[in-house]
């Protein structure tokens, strides 16, 4: 409607003289501002925004993630709510006006980090984290869902690249690829600093969802042969074999690496053929 907004984040995380602050700007096509919210979150620092309409959702996060939920209003923006729960988002995707998913990553808060000056402790990142957010209540916004996957160094595209997410309300379909680190040993995750996993599995979840029973996993569908998986060492894989994107056309699922181009049915996630494209 001719106005732009912006969300930033200024100074650093944590304590001092230039503790960090986050905001929310309103602009005309003139670029005079008309509206702004200053000082969310003190300390921490933006992780991701998403501008839906006349609403706007920011998580910002240092050891707890809080999902703001903003009126977007050019001349009067305000917070409508907020909700804090450990780890945090790096990408939110609409569902409808009053639902939205948070794809991010678990946390934890090592014990003994806190201080006075600070008043927060040291967050070190786990698994990945999907959750399903219910902000028909502005006031009171709730996770309804939430699926965890993998140990610590379990990682995925789609937190840097939103391209990488395939999401069909129409198919009730969520897919995306996915690198998943595992601590085989169960005594492990006892210490005081969680462990980085051993990889597990390199290539795509597939998720049936819908908002009355949340993520339902369908199935995983990799490039990697057996083999490929056992010589794969603890920290190293075939790069090229990791799936990049996924499509689908008809009732078929597609998913393209950097070597091959597999089709599965898509109902069972059967494989139907591949394509190899480079050795």
């Amino acid at each position: 409607d001719g106005f732009f907004r912006i969300a930033t984040t200024m100074g650093n995380s944590g304590a001092g003289d230039n503790r960090s602050e986050n905001n929310l700007y309103i602009l005309d096509e003139t670029l005079h501002e008309t509206g702004k919210i200053e000082g969310l979150a003190p300390g921490e620092r933006i992780y991701s925004v998403r501008f839906a309409g006349k609403r706007g959702y920011v998580v910002t996060f240092r050891t707890v993630d809080p999902l703001f939920v903003l009126d977007l209003d050019p001349h009067e923006p305000r917070v409508l709510g907020a909700l804090k729960i450990p780890g945090y988002s790096n990408y939110l995707h609409p569902v409808d006006e009053n639902h939205i998913i948070g794809f991010g990553k678990n946390t934890t808060e090592l014990p003994g980090g806190r201080t006075p000056a600070d008043g927060a402790g040291t967050a070190i990142d786990l698994g990945m984290k999907m959750a399903l957010f219910d902000v028909t209540d502005v006031a009171h916004p709730i996770e309804l869902f939430k699926e965890e996957i993998g140990d610590r160094g379990t990682d995925s595209e789609l937190l840097y690249n939103h391209k990488a997410l395939l999401f069909s309300r129409e198919k009730d379909l969520i897919a995306f690829p996915v690198t998943v680190r595992e601590v085989r040993d169960a005594n492990a995750n006892g210490k005081a600093v969680p462990q980085y996993g051993e990889l597990t599995f390199l290539g795509a979840f597939v998720y049936s969802f819908d908002l009355s029973q949340g993520f339902r996993l369908k199935g995983k569908i990799t490039h990697l042969s057996d083999g490929d998986l056992l010589k794969s060492g603890y920290a190293t894989y075939d790069r090229n074999k990791q799936i990049e994107r996924i499509l689908y056309i008809d009732n078929h699922l597609y998913t393209v690496s950097r070597v091959m181009i597999k089709a599965n049915d898509l109902d069972t996630l059967k494989e139907l053929n591949s394509l190899t494209l480079a050795k």
